[in-house]
C-alpha cells in the first residue's frame, strides 16, 4: 500500500466508526475477516496455539490478542494501547426541549473539545440505543447519515467583538442544537423518541435508554497542493487505532511473532480513563492473566511475562504550527510529515523515559522511519495519555508516542499523509523484533 492509500483507508475507517461503539464495532468488522475469535468474559477461556482473539467490554473498548510462537513467560506481551473516544458533544437524557417554536437537543460536554469549531456545522448523531426486547435489554448501534443537527453562529452584526475577543458559548445556554421547527402540542421528546425507534428499527415503546454522540456528517478529504495533508473529525485518536490495528494484521507479523501480541483500544480516555472499560479500570489486565490462566502459566511465569512486556501507548501529538510559533518550546518543535513523536514529561504524564524512548528509537531505525522528540512548553499545562495510566496499572516499561496533527480537539482535525504510513512501519517492526 501506498501512504495515499493507508491514509484512504484510515479516512474511510473514521468516517464509518463516528462514535466509540461504532469505532469498535469496525474494528470487529476487520479483524473477523482475519479469523480472529471473539470470546466473552463471562465464559471459561480455551486458547489455542498461535490462535487470534479479541474482547470486547460494554461494546466501546475492545482488546485484541495473538499468540506468539513462544510462551508470554518466555518472550512477553507487546502492547500497542490507543483510544477510540474523541471530544465532543453527547445527548443528555431528557434532551428534546421546545424553545419558542424550535424542538432543540441539550448536550454536555464531553472531553475538552473546541466549542467553537461545532458552530455552523452539518452535524448527527450516533451512538447506542438499549431497547427492552422479552424482558430482557439489549443494546443496538444506531447512526443518522443525514445532517440533523446544526449550532448557528450569531450574526456579527449582534456579536461586533467575536474577531477581536473570539467565540465564547455558554456551555449551558448557547449550546442546544437545533433540531427542527414545531408547531404547537408537537412534544419534542416524543418526537426525538421516534427518530431514534425508526432509525434502530426497534418497536414503538421498546426503547430505553440511549448513549448518543453528536457527529460531523462531512467525510475526510486530503488537502494541499500535492495532497500531503488530511483532515477528518477524531483523528485523535482513531488514527492511532488504525495504525496498531494494521500493523496487528499484517500477515508477516502474524506469522513471525515470537511475543504474544496485544492492541488495546480504550473508551474514556478523554475524560481520564477511570471506568470499567478505561485504561484505569481492569480490562487490560484482566485479559493479560486471563491469557495466562489459559496457557497454564503460574503466578511466578505470570510476573515473568510482565517483566519482559512493553507498552507503546499511541496518540497524536501537537505539530507546529507557523502562525504561532510562541506556543511552543523553540527546541522541540515537531512537525508534519516529518515521522512519529516521542512524547516526553518530567511529571510523566508522559509514560516515556530514556530506555523506552531509546527503544522506540531503535525500532524506528531500523524499520528506516524518521522520529522527532517533543516536549510541552514549561508554562502550559500538559495533557496526558493512557500511557502512564496503563504502564502503571500492570508494571510494565512504556513509551509515549504519536503523530503530529493540527488543531487536536477540533471537530475537523488535519494530519500529515506520510506520517500515518511512518506510524504503521514502525508498529510492524515493534511486533516483529
Amino acid at each position: 500500500m501506498t501512504a495515499q492509500q493507508h491514509v484512504q483507508h484510515l479516512l474511510d475507517f473514521i468516517d464509518g466508526s463516528p462514535s466509540p461503539w461504532h469505532a469498535v464495532s469496525s474494528i470487529e468488522s476487520a479483524v473477523q475477516a482475519a479469523q480472529f475469535i471473539r470470546i466473552d468474559e463471562s465464559a471459561k477461556w480455551q486458547l489455542q496455539e498461535n490462535g487470534r482473539y479479541y474482547v470486547v467490554r460494554d461494546d466501546s473498548s475492545i482488546v485484541l490478542f495473538v499468540l506468539g510462537n513462544k510462551s508470554p513467560a518466555e518472550s512477553g506481551f507487546k502492547i500497542i494501547g490507543a483510544h477510540t473516544d474523541s471530544p465532543g458533544f453527547r445527548i443528555r437524557p431528557n434532551t428534546a426541549t421546545l424553545s419558542d417554536g424550535f424542538a432543540r437537543l441539550g448536550v454536555e460536554i464531553y472531553g475538552g473539545p473546541i466549542l467553537a469549531t461545532f458552530t455552523d456545522r452539518d452535524l448527527s448523531l450516533a451512538g447506542r440505543i438499549s431497547f427492552s426486547d422479552e424482558k430482557q435489554v439489549r443494546q443496538k448501534l444506531v447512526r443518522f447519515d443525514q445532517p440533523l443537527l446544526r449550532l448557528p453562529n450569531l450574526a456579527i452584526h449582534m456579536n461586533r467583538g467575536v474577531n477581536e475577543d473570539g467565540l465564547k458559548l455558554h456551555k449551558q445556554n448557547e449550546l442546544p442544537l437545533l433540531l427542527a421547527r414545531f408547531t404547537e402540542g408537537q412534544l419534542p421528546q416524543s418526537y426525538l423518541t421516534a427518530l431514534l425507534e425508526k432509525a434502530a428499527a426497534v418497536d414503538i415503546g421498546q426503547l430505553v435508554s440511549w448513549d448518543l454522540a453528536v457527529y460531523d456528517t462531512q467525510k475526510g478529504v486530503f488537502w494541499g497542493a500535492n495532497e500531503e495533508f488530511y483532515a477528518d473529525s477524531q483523528i485523535d485518536n482513531l488514527a492511532s487505532c488504525h495504525a496498531g490495528l494494521q500493523a496487528l494484521l499484517d500477515e508477516n507479523v502474524l506469522q513471525h511473532a515470537e511475543s504474544t501480541l496485544v492492541c488495546a483500544f480504550f473508551d474514556h480516555e478523554e475524560i481520564g480513563s477511570e471506568s470499567h472499560i478505561g485504561a484505569a479500570g481492569s480490562f487490560l489486565a484482566d485479559v493479560l492473566q486471563r491469557i495466562s490462566i489459559a496457557l497454564s502459566l503460574d503466578r511466578e511465569d505470570t510476573a515473568r511475562a510482565l517483566a519482559q512486556s512493553f507498552l507503546i501507548s499511541a496518540d497524536m501529538a501537537h505539530a507546529y504550527h507557523p502562525n504561532f510559533p510562541s506556543a511552543y518550546d523553540a527546541d522541540h518543535r515537531v512537525f508534519v510529515n516529518k515521522g512519529p513523536v516521542i512524547k516526553s514529561n518530567a511529571s510523566r504524564r508522559y509514560s516515556s523515559e530514556s530506555v523506552s524512548s531509546a527503544y522506540f528509537i531503535r525500532w524506528c531505525e531500523d524499520a528506516e522511519v524518521p522520529y522527532q522528540r517533543y516536549t510541552h512548553r514549561s508554562d502550559l499545562p500538559c495533557g496526558s495519555t493512557i500511557g502512564p495510566i496503563a504502564s502503571a496499572k500492570l508494571g510494565v516499561r512504556s513509551v509515549d508516542i504519536g503523530c503530529p496533527m493540527w488543531a487536536m480537539h477540533s471537530i475537523r482535525e488535519s494530519a500529515g499523509v506520510q506520517d500515518h504510513e511512518y506510524l504503521i512501519k514502525v508498529l510492524k517492526q515493534f511486533f516483529v523484533d
